[in-house]
């Protein structure tokens, strides 16, 4: 029987679910999710939701019924002690409470909330993984295997079927032929692997902002694709105008302050696919962020390259243009003109981190 307060527990974490869901566009847009991240959990804060309880008085200063006082006098330590410094203030505190959810719990609330379709992936039946079922038994193997309830059954026949078993002295002593052993057959099951690939402009006129506005868009990407996959492996690229492949924390916190080719980073992109990722047996994402700045003689490179090098082999190419006060703004018009040949090409325009919600929304509602 489930003790009352258990009871209250599943109750209240339920509770706390049902605020993040509530507020999870304004999580999504202001990152507050992203404070801690652990193995598999996130932490996020929300407003506190107050519990009554009893609050004490500090030892030897009276009770309840001892000494004067009128009704509706608190008991305990006041406004009056001494402990705090400077002045009382007169507007009630904020509280915080953090709480855990489980990335599978922080999808399946986008989903509801974005109305995300299911991915179909490709490469079902091209990438496997061998796993271990133990289903049989067979009469050799190691201790560490034995199967305890049917050894003991085993010798029970074996001592009833000899007329040696005794019910006033019910004792069973298993030998070596009684023993039976767990067995298990290996399996060949297919998977579905995702790549993500991040490309980011960190040129002078990408703001700490604006990579920002990625880091939590991406964090939502990352979320979602996990999934709706077996595995993830997520590569980075920054470019300006000569680009490279780095980890995730160069990736964030680089900026420099050359021009900007856009071409740089498709180049490297190609490399990456060729060389880690088979199209045929990998679904491909390619998520790009900048803000449209690039060196005028490289947008037909650039539109050449995507035509035949990585259109034809991703399940998307998102581009998001970050709004910047330094950026020109123009790359998003080159990738206009060709938006109609191609459905996996997705383009949003991200003005700020209001944006954030919309821009997830046109990534990732196609279910591809």
């Amino acid at each position: 029987m489930a003790r009352a307060i258990d009871c209250d527990l599943q109750r209240f974490k339920q509770i706390v679910r049902g605020k993040v869901r509530e507020n999870l566009k304004k999580y999504i847009t202001h990152g507050e999710m992203i404070g801690r991240k652990g193995r598999d959990l996130v932490s996020i804060p929300i407003p506190n939701i107050e519990i009554p309880h009893f609050r004490h008085g500090q030892r030897g200063s009276g009770g309840v019924a001892q000494g004067d006082g009128d009704i509706g006098t608190p008991i305990g330590r006041g406004q009056g002690d001494d402990d705090g410094a400077g002045e009382a203030g007169d507007q009630p505190g904020g509280h915080i409470r953090e709480v855990e959810v489980s990335l599978e719990e922080l999808a399946a609330m986008l989903a509801a909330e974005l109305e995300l379709p299911r991915i179909e992936p490709k490469g079902k039946d091209t990438i496997s993984s061998k796993k271990d079922k133990y289903n049989s038994i067979r009469r050799t193997g190691p201790e560490s295997l034995k199967h305890l309830k049917r050894t003991y059954k085993r010798a029970l026949k074996r001592l009833i079927a000899a007329d040696q078993y005794d019910p006033a002295n019910p004792i069973i002593i298993p030998e070596r032929e009684d023993r039976l052993y767990r067995s298990w057959t290996t399996k060949t099951q297919p998977e579905t692997n995702a790549a993500i690939i991040y490309l980011m402009d960190v040129s002078g006129s990408m703001t700490d902002d604006q990579k920002e506005i990625v880091r939590i868009e991406a964090f939502w990407i990352d979320t979602w694709l996990q999934s709706q996959y077996d595995g993830i492996d997520v590569r980075y690229i920054i470019h300006d105008a000569m680009a490279k492949e780095v980890d995730e924390d160069t990736f964030y916190h680089t900026r420099e302050s050359g021009g900007t080719r856009i071409s740089s980073a498709y180049k490297v992109a190609r490399e990456v696919i060729a060389r880690d990722f088979p199209p045929a047996d990998w679904n491909i994402y390619c998520f790009q962020f900048s803000d449209g700045d690039n060196w005028g003689e490289d947008n037909k490179a650039c539109i050449e390259i995507l035509a035949a090098d990585l259109l034809p082999h991703c399940n998307l190419f998102c581009y998001g243009q970050v709004e910047s006060p330094y950026g020109s703004g123009e790359y998003i018009r080159e990738l206009h003109r060709i938006e109609d040949d191609w459905e996996n090409l997705i383009l949003s325009e991200i003005e700020n981190k209001e944006a954030i919600y919309d821009s997830i929304k046109d990534f990732l509602g196609k279910g591809k």
